[in-house]
């Protein structure tokens, strides 16, 4: 079987890439074409994303590949969208999730429908700026149809108008034993099922990319197929795993959680907010969200950008687990100064203030390798399934002290990499729309058999860690 080229539009919370992958029964070679910043502008008080400006290096980034491309796959963050207007029209930027706009919203939701019925009909956990929240402080009454992120960047590609399931698994608008949009919620948030394109699953061919598209990007013709289209399910689907694991997809986020054939929805599962969300094949992501490297990358913002690895370095030999926060304290979530709010954090909750740099970014780094052992254990003892290893994948496993760190937390060997794991994960489901690749074991398989990862084993002192966490509690 010959092999084909594959391109995955790969869009993360702080950056995008275009990267381009040769793949055969066992090549699994991948190329970055382009590389770009995703910076969010506020304007009249409101956080939106530049969608035009992330289209434009899209196309870009596919016209740097001159040769024949089989497939064009496209990913991106969830639970943000773009609305139409009856012509197709985009109605203004979207809306970034860490906007103000949802202030309160939730908790008013809350009240008013009930906790039991939000989880049993969509199975998420509660975080402000879910698609429902958004659409709940939202002006739709100039909107035809709304789409997310990756679905928007393909409608433009193609004309085609889908919502692929895995990233609509992240609304709380789709009912999780259905896999279907759910009409209630729908009614009760006073937003029409109209609204909402068809569902399409990963593998399923979108559409072409239309003269316009590509006149820009020099590809017109080429197939659009739907992968993973949220960020998470393409990276899940690229662990280069087999038997019982645990997964940690860290970049922005960290995404902690194992994979299951079936949702939980029972009231501990909702108590410990956790969420079940769509995977490659019918999977289930049973995760929670980590505030993530978040905290570290608005602390290097806020220092003037200094060298990551010597400050990493640095950071290593301060003395661990003196200074602890909670990562996904609400207070952590909008920009601006964070070494600031993590030394008043710690300060309330009766821990020594970071004095300098390194202390901070080593606060930060044990507290998120506390969150990875505490939500990692959760997700195991709610779900009944026992890990065995951790696979840390995305740009957070180049990040050797986390790695280590959350080795020692978990008291689990863990391997990290690969780094690039959305981008193979998205390029693995076209490749096996094309026969290329068989099964979601046989693609982790060839990640596994192809790519550089690197093993960590835990230190014994899991005491500490034990410690440390009845500290934070």
């Amino acid at each position: 079987m010959s092999e084909k080229v594959f391109a995955a539009v790969d869009l993360g919370a702080s950056s995008g890439r275009v990267m381009t992958a040769r793949v055969g029964p066992d090549v699994l070679d991948l190329r970055e074409e382009r590389r770009f910043a995703n910076r969010p502008v506020r304007v009249n008080g409101t956080l939106h994303w530049d969608i035009l400006g992330l289209y434009g290096n899209v196309l870009d980034g596919l016209r740097a590949h001159t040769g024949e491309l089989a497939s064009i796959g496209i990913d991106s963050w969830a639970v943000d969208y773009g609305l139409l207007d009856e012509n197709g029209k985009l109605l203004g930027n979207p809306v970034h999730y860490r906007d103000g706009r949802t202030d309160g919203v939730m908790e008013r939701l809350r009240a008013e429908i009930g906790d039991d019925l939000l989880y049993r009909e969509s199975g998420l956990q509660f975080l402000p700026f879910n698609t429902i929240y958004q659409l709940a402080a939202d002006d739709l009454s100039r909107a035809h149809s709304l789409l997310l992120i990756p679905d928007l960047l393909a409608h433009w590609m193609t004309g085609e108008t889908v919502a692929e399931r895995t990233n609509a698994s992240t609304t709380g608008l789709l009912d999780p034993r259905t896999g279907l949009w759910s009409t209630t919620l729908l009614d009760l948030v006073g937003a029409s099922p109209d609204l909402l394109a068809p569902l399409v699953d990963p593998g399923e061919v979108i559409g072409r990319v239309g003269p316009e598209a590509g006149g820009e990007c020099g590809h017109r013709g080429t197939p659009v197929t739907a992968v993973g289209s949220h960020d998470t399910a393409s990276a899940v689907a690229a662990v280069p795993a087999s038997g019982r694991f645990g997964y940690i997809s860290c970049g922005t986020w960290s995404l902690v959680g194992v994979e299951l054939d079936e949702p939980v929805l029972g009231e501990e599962s909702r108590k410990a907010n956790f969420t079940n969300e769509g995977g490659v094949d019918d999977t289930v992501r049973y995760l929670r969200n980590v505030m993530g490297l978040w905290l570290l990358q608005e602390s290097m913002r806020a220092w003037g950008n200094p060298d990551l690895p010597a400050l990493l370095a640095e950071a290593a030999r301060v003395p661990g687990l003196r200074s602890l926060i909670d990562p996904d304290d609400p207070e952590f979530l909008p920009p601006g100064d964070m070494p600031s709010r993590i030394a008043a954090h710690c300060r309330r909750r009766g821990f020594p203030e970071p004095a300098t740099r390194a202390e901070t970014v080593r606060c930060i780094m044990d507290s998120l390798a506390l969150a990875h052992r505490e939500t990692l254990r959760e997700a195991a003892r709610l779900s009944g399934t026992e890990v065995e290893v951790v696979h840390l994948v995305g740009g957070g496993s180049r990040n050797e002290l986390l790695c280590r760190l959350t080795a020692d937390a978990c008291g689990l060997p863990l391997v990290a990499g690969p780094v690039e794991a959305t981008a193979l994960g998205n390029v693995l489901v076209q490749a096996r729309a094309h026969g290329i690749v068989g099964s979601l074991a046989e693609m982790r398989e060839l990640v596994a058999a192809t790519q550089p990862l690197r093993r960590y084993e835990p230190s014994a002192d899991s005491g500490r860690w034990d410690e440390a966490a009845e500290r934070l509690r």
